[in-house]
């Protein structure tokens, strides 16, 4: 049984099947359910040294604010220890530091449909970097909806 599960969640429809997992496998308050919001700021803009307007980087702060109290509101209801981690970095950085620094045992990530796995893997999608970097188990949760389609 775990005892510590972190989810990474962005609102995605991907990401709400993350929060399923998370209610399937935590099945009792004494399993610490941890919900990281990742606000990932377009570095590349940065980089090129374009302008990024201060409102739009606060409009994406916002927007995962509500979007991680919305998924804290869910998984507290389902009776969950849910403690929120809003975070500011890249996505594969932050969460790779959160297992490390809370003692994660499982993370869980939602997982796109939209292409093959192999595509993502090979152009260096976030799962397919995490994979390399976590030392927990890690469970890729599917959209189950679109798949019976």
């Amino acid at each position: 049984m775990f005892r510590k599960i972190l989810v990474a969640y962005n609102g995605t429809v991907d990401s709400r099947s993350a929060l399923d997992e998370a209610i399937r496998l935590a099945p009792d308050a004494a399993v610490e359910v941890h919900l990281a919001g990742v606000v990932h700021y377009p570095s590349a803009y940065l980089l090129a040294g374009e302008y990024v307007p201060e409102v739009a980087l606060a409009d994406e702060r916002e927007h995962m604010e509500t979007d991680l109290k919305d998924a804290h509101a869910f998984l507290a209801g389902k009776g969950l220890n849910v403690i929120d981690h809003l975070v500011v970095g890249e996505p594969v950085d932050v969460i790779t530091k959160l297992v490390d620094q809370l003692g994660i045992d499982l993370l869980i990530l939602g997982h796109p449909r939209s292409k093959s796995f192999a595509l993502r893997w090979w152009r260096g999608s976030v799962d397919a970097v995490l994979i390399e970097r976590v030392r927990c188990s890690i469970l890729i949760a599917a959209d189950t909806t679109s798949a019976r389609k």
